[in-house]
Parts: structure tokens; C-alpha cells; sequence
């Protein structure tokens, strides 16, 4: 029903995904007065803006920044950080890799349907030949390649490290090294750099500055919101068109596949019945982040960097900073209890969810090192993530307890899709 809904709306509305009016852009220069407006003026719930300004504070947040139509109306920096601060982008910079993909596609230098053979070679796997050929540029946008993802360095471009486990397009398994190539891709289609590719195409057209290092894009909170702005208005900076294909851009921002239906061509998509995480296979039902309106389409990075488009309020959301200590995967409870604190400020935001009060996991006992028993999930499944993101499938016995005797001692993170808690094994 909501994919029917939102072809709808794409039907009747296919130059601007805004809801409620123009976007104001800011001008390219970059040193760039950004307009801003009041949260009172908006109908906001101001008496609620220091319960988000305490919460990005005490979950390590450096920048923070509310568009609402393309204005300021709500920028926050913590610590030493600045406006004119540098910080990585993680794994939300997956984004802008996605977008330059379609962009290469609409100037004719690569058709995603093309095997990744064509501009990275053959023998750029450990596969045989006839499985590589397989291999698309799809299957690399969608996290559907079939490499092994049970390697030690999930970073990893060279052939040893990429070895056949299954035919592409039949297993969803979020692998770094296969976004990383996509980047080769382009330099091999084009003909240029990475960073310079990105900057004609994408910076000199809508004012951001940043640069690629080791395959990370690193730039101010305010290039994350520049890019985002972009994005809410279907891939053009005010007059200057930045993707020409719609169909590219649409297709990018829904599901693009049926076994992680929450995970478009790079990005992160709310709204749907069920989800899958990073180095896990195991499917979570219901929506990535609860709190946040259907709607939302996010890149999602490590250590809790976050770009948030809401089409239907006309947002665009950026957290930049260290991690936030609630859990060490790229999906976690901090969106949700994010959410939580955006919702109470954003008084008017219309979520299709209920807001949720933040909760955790109740486990008993804690520290533990043989069994624990969880008091308040109704799940029998649950993921366990070590401090590197790691993850195991674990499940009730028939005396309500999960059996926790073969993890070694340390810190780890345990979950049943919707909330989470630290556990320490002794």
C-alpha cells in the first residue's frame, strides 16, 4: 500500500518531492549568508529545544542542523567544533557515491546494468570467471553482489579479499569493499579522479566544499546540508540540474530488492515492513527508525553520522560527531531516541508512526556469564554485536533464558530490532 502511495505522489509531483512549497537555496559562494528562520515562527516547540540541544550534547554530537524549506532553522555545534569545521562523512557519504553513479549513467559513460568487469577488469574477484561476469553495477549499488562478507576487513578491494559465496542478486550483505568500487567505476569511466569527478558534477554545481580521502568524504556540516537540499528537491540545486534521470533518482530512493526492502541504491529507507543490518542476516521486522515519518530516506554512517531527507515536511537533518555510545552499528537506537527529541521540538511534524519513548532492553543479570533473561521484548530472536559490529543470532530456550557461555568477556550490544542495551559477559 505505501509503494502504491508513493508512486501516487511521484506521479503527481515529479519535478519537486517538497510538500509544502519553493525551496530557498543559498548561493554557491563559499562564504554563503544561509537564510535562516525562527522554530517560533514555524509553530515549533521551543520550550523543547534544550532537551535536544542537552541530548546532542551528552551523546557526543559535534554539528546538528535542521533545514526546514531550505532555511536554518535550527544549527548547533558542541565542544571546540565550528561551522567551518572539518568531519567525515562515514558511510553517508554512500549518498553521493549513488548519485554520481546515475549521473555517469545519464552521460553515457556506464549502464548499471553493465558487468563491473567492463571498467574494473577482469580478475578484480577471487571468483571464477564465469561467476565475476555476474557481477553488475546494481548488484554493487544494492549490496547484492554475493562476495563473501565473513572476512576480517570488510574494506578490502583486492581479488584475495572478494570470493564467490553466492550467485549475484540472491543474498543482501552489506560490504564496504563493494561500495569502495564502485568509486574505481567511475574513475575508469570517466577518465578522471574520484574528487574530480565529484567536484565538477556535484560541488561546482551547488556550492559545497569537501574533499574523498581513502574512499571517506570529509567537509563542513553545512556541505552535508547543501547536499541534502539537493536531494530533497529530486536531484537539482536550484536552477542547476545536477541529475538529469528521474528514473535514476526515483529508483535510488526505493527499495531495490526484495530481501532488504529498507535499502535502496545506497541509501537507507524508513517506512517499510522489515529490515536487515550490517554483517547480519538476520530480518528485523518493522521500520528502521520508528520515531521518524515514513517517509524519511537516510545515509546512515559509523559512529552516528546522519543525513535525514523528509520529503513530507520539507527537512532536510545532519548529525555530524563521535560515536554516541548506544550501539556500534550504523542502525541503532540513538535514530530512534533522536527521533524522539526532533519530534518534541518539531511539534508539528506529522509522523504514520507512533512516537515512542525511548526504551531499552531490561536484562537480568547484568554483567552476567552463562544465561540472561530479558524482561520487557516479546521477540525470541535477538542479535548480540561485539565492539566491532560483529554480530550472532541468538533465541530463548524453553526456560525463557538465552545462553551467553560461549561469548568471551567484554562489552557487547544486544538486540531485538527495536531496542537495544550494552551487556557486559564476565
Amino acid at each position: 500500500m505505501r509503494t502504491f502511495l508513493l508512486c501516487l505522489i511521484l506521479a503527481l509531483n515529479t519535478k519537486n518531492s517538497s510538500a509544502q512549497g519553493s525551496l530557498y537555496f543559498p548561493s554557491k559562494s563559499i562564504n554563503a549568508v544561509w537564510d535562516s528562520v525562527s522554530p517560533a515562527s514555524l509553530g515549533w516547540c521551543t520550550n523543547y529545544a534544550d532537551t535536544l540541544s542537552n541530548f546532542l550534547d551528552s551523546s557526543d554530537t559535534k554539528g546538528f542542523i535542521i533545514l526546514k524549506d531550505g532555511k536554518i532553522a535550527y544549527e548547533k555545534y558542541f565542544g571546540t567544533f565550528t561551522q567551518d569545521s572539518l568531519w567525515y562523512w562515514a558511510s553517508a557519504g554512500k549518498t553521493i557515491t549513488s548519485l554520481l553513479i546515475g549521473v555517469a549513467q545519464d552521460e553515457g559513460l556506464l549502464n548499471i546494468m553493465d558487468t563491473s568487469s567492463t571498467y574494473l577488469g577482469t580478475g578484480w574477484t577471487n571468483c571464477t570467471p564465469a561467476q565475476e561476469e555476474k557481477i553488475t553495477i546494481r548488484n554493487q549499488l544494492t549490496m547484492t553482489s554475493g562476495i563473501d562478507d565473513n572476512v576480517t576487513d570488510l574494506n578490502c578491494t583486492t581479488p584475495s579479499c572478494l570470493n564467490y559465496l553466492a550467485d549475484p542478486g540472491t543474498r543482501w550483505a552489506y560490504h564496504n569493499a563493494m561500495y569502495l568500487l564502485l568509486q574505481n567505476v567511475i574513475e575508469n569511466a570517466s577518465g578522471v579522479s574520484y574528487n574530480s569527478y565529484t567536484t565538477t558534477k556535484l560541488k561546482s554545481k551547488t556550492g559545497m566544499i569537501g574533499f574523498w580521502l581513502d574512499g571517506t568524504y570529509y567537509s563542513r556540516p553545512r556541505d552535508m546540508a547543501r547536499f541534502g537540499l539537493m536531494i530533497l528537491n529530486n536531484g537539482i540545486w536550484d536552477t542547476d540540474t545536477v541529475l538529469n534521470d528521474q528514473t535514476y533518482f526515483q529508483q535510488m530512493i526505493q527499495p531495490s530488492q526484495s530481501i532488504n526492502e529498507s535499502y535502496g541504491y545506497l541509501w537507507w529507507l524508513n517506512g517499510y515492513n522489515s529490515y536487515m543490518l550490517p554483517q547480519s542476516q538476520f530480518v528485523f521486522s518493522g521500520e528502521i527508525i520508528p520515531n521518524a515519518p515514513a517517509d524519511v530516506y537516510c545515509g546512515l554512517g559509523k559512529n552516528d553520522q546522519k543525513l535525514y531527507i523528509v520529503p513530507s515536511q520539507n527537512m532536510v537533518i545532519i548529525r555530524m560527531g563521535d560515536p554516541s555510545g548506544i550501539p556500534v552499528f550504523a542502525l541503532s537506537n540513538y535514530d530512534n531516541e533522536l527521533w524522539a527529541r526532533i519530534n518534541q521540538f518539531v511539534c508539528t511534524s506529522v509522523s504514520t508512526t507512533e512516537i515512542n519513548a525511548p526504551t531499552k532492553l531490561k536484562l537480568f543479570p547484568n554483567p552476567a556469564n552463562k544465561y540472561i533473561t530479558i524482561t520487557n521484548s516479546t521477540s525470541n530472536n535477538f542479535l548480540i554485536f561485539d565492539s566491532y559490529g560483529k554480530s550472532i543470532n541468538v533465541f530463548r530456550d524453553s526456560n525463557n533464558r538465552i545462553d551467553i557461555s560461549n561469548l568471551s568477556s567484554g562489552m557487547y550490544f544486544i538486540t531485538d530490532g527495536f531496542k537495544s542495551e550494552k551487556l557486559i559477559v564476565e
